[in-house]
C-alpha cells in the first residue's frame, strides 16, 4: 500500500518538474517541433528574418477609382420644382404661400413626370438641362417663347449605412457628386468598436472590400464617387480580438479595429510580462487554421533579450490569435508544490491507515 502511494506521489512530482502538458509533448525531431492529439506543429521563431516581409502597398478596386460621375441624372422618385417664368399658375398652382416642395412634381417609378400642357413624359436618365430643354419644347405649342427653369428639391435615390456608424440614416444623393470619404464624414464613425480595416461597399450587387485603416495609413486614398442605391457597411470589431493568456500582468481579449495588431503592441496592452511568474524566452503566438485552409501554427518569441520587442513590433497578430506567456521555473514548481500539499497529506493519511491494518 505505502509502495502503491509513493508512486503515486513520486510521478505526480515528476510531472510537475517536466511542466509537461496533457495531450502535448515534444517531437524527438527536436524542439522545434509539437505534437497535439497526434497532429504534428511546428515552432517557428519570431526573428529579424521572419518579419522582413515588406508589406503589399494596399490598392483599391480599378472599378471603384475608374468610376467618374456625370451630371447629374433625375432618377425615379426625385421631386422637381418647375418653373415658367410668367406663369405663377403653372409654377406654383398649391399657391406661392406654400413650401417649394408642395409645389414640386415627382417623378414616378417608371421614370415618367407629367406636367400641364407638357402631358407625361419620361424624364428618368435625363440630366436637368435635358428635362428643362424637353419642358421648353412641349410648352412652345401652347405658349409663345416660354422661359422655363427646373431644379431637384428632393431626391429618391440615397446611400444607405448600416453597421458602426454614429449616424446610419440613409444620405440622400446630390445633384453634386459625392464620395465615400464626404458620407462616411457626416455618418461619423464609432471609433471605439468599428473595424476599420472591413468596410464594405455594395453596388449593382456586388460587395467592394476597403481597408480605411490601410488605405489612408498607406496614403492611396482616392476619391470613390458614390451611385444612388449603394450600401456602406461598416462592421463592428467585437469579433476581432486576440487573446492574451498566461503570465501576463493582465491577461485579457484585446479588440482591435485596425488592420492588424503587432505582438509588442498587444502585449503592451496586457501590462507586459509579469517579471515576478514569466519565462521570457516562452512567449507563444498559437494560430488555428484559417477559412483559407491554411494549417494552424505556433511562433516563438525568446523575449529575453530587449531586442527582441523590436521584432515582436513588426509581427503582425491576426484576429483569432492567443498570445500564451509560459511560467518560469520556480513558478510551476511553487504552483505544483501547493496543488500536491492537501494530496501529500493524503498520502500520509493513507500511509498510517495502511500501517494499522
Amino acid at each position: 500500500m505505502n509502495t502503491q502511494l509513493t508512486r503515486i506521489a513520486t510521478l505526480a512530482i515528476a510531472l510537475a518538474l517536466t511542466g509537461c502538458i496533457p495531450g502535448q509533448k515534444m517531437s524527438a525531431k527536436g524542439p522545434s517541433t509539437i505534437v497535439d492529439s497526434g497532429q504534428e506543429l511546428t515552432v517557428t521563431p519570431i526573428t529579424a528574418d521572419l518579419v522582413a516581409a515588406k508589406r503589399q502597398p494596399v490598392t483599391l478596386p480599378a472599378e471603384l477609382t475608374a468610376f467618374q460621375p456625370t451630371s447629374y441624372e433625375v432618377a425615379p422618385g426625385d421631386t422637381l420644382i418647375i418653373t415658367v417664368w410668367d406663369h405663377p399658375e403653372l409654377t406654383t398652382p398649391a399657391g406661392s404661400q406654400q413650401q417649394a416642395i408642395t409645389n414640386g412634381r415627382q417623378v414616378q417609378s417608371d421614370g415618367t413626370l407629367f406636367y400641364p400642357y407638357a402631358g407625361k413624359f419620361k424624364v428618368g436618365g435625363l440630366t436637368v438641362e435635358q428635362v428643362r430643354h424637353t419642358l421648353e419644347t412641349r410648352l412652345a405649342r401652347y405658349l409663345k417663347d416660354p422661359q422655363v427653369d427646373v431644379n431637384v428639391v428632393g431626391f429618391g435615390g440615397r446611400v444607405s449605412l448600416q453597421g458602426a456608424f454614429t449616424n446610419t440614416a440613409p444620405q440622400d444623393t446630390t445633384t453634386v457628386p459625392q464620395t465615400l470619404a464626404q458620407v462616411i464624414g457626416r455618418a461619423g464613425v464609432d471609433v471605439q468598436n468599428a473595424d476599420l480595416s472591413g468596410l464594405i461597399l455594395t453596388r449593382d450587387g456586388r460587395n467592394y472590400n476597403i481597408d480605411l485603416d490601410a488605405v489612408n495609413r498607406d496614403g492611396a486614398a482616392q476619391d470613390i464617387y458614390l451611385k444612388p442605391g449603394d450600401r456602406v457597411f461598416l462592421p463592428y470589431n467585437d469579433r476581432k480580438e486576440v487573446y492574451v493568456v498566461g503570465e501576463a500582468r493582465d491577461p485579457q481579449a484585446i479588440p482591435f479595429k485596425t488592420t492588424d495588431l503587432s505582438l509588442t503592441q498587444a502585449l503592451g496592452r496586457a501590462g507586459g510580462l509579469n517579471p515576478e511568474t514569466s519565462r521570457g524566452s516562452a512567449v507563444y503566438v498559437i494560430r488555428g487554421m484559417d477559412d483559407k485552409g491554411n494549417p494552424a501554427a505556433v511562433f516563438n518569441l525568446d523575449a529575453t533579450s530587449p531586442a527582441a520587442f523590436a521584432v515582436a513590433s513588426r509581427f503582425s497578430l491576426k484576429a483569432g490569435d492567443v498570445v500564451w506567456i509560459g511560467p518560469a521555473g520556480i513558478t510551476r514548481w511553487n504552483r505544483y508544490v501547493t496543488q500536491l500539499l492537501p494530496f501529500s497529506g493524503l498520502i500520509r493519511n493513507a500511509a498510517s491507515a495502511g500501517s494499522d491494518l
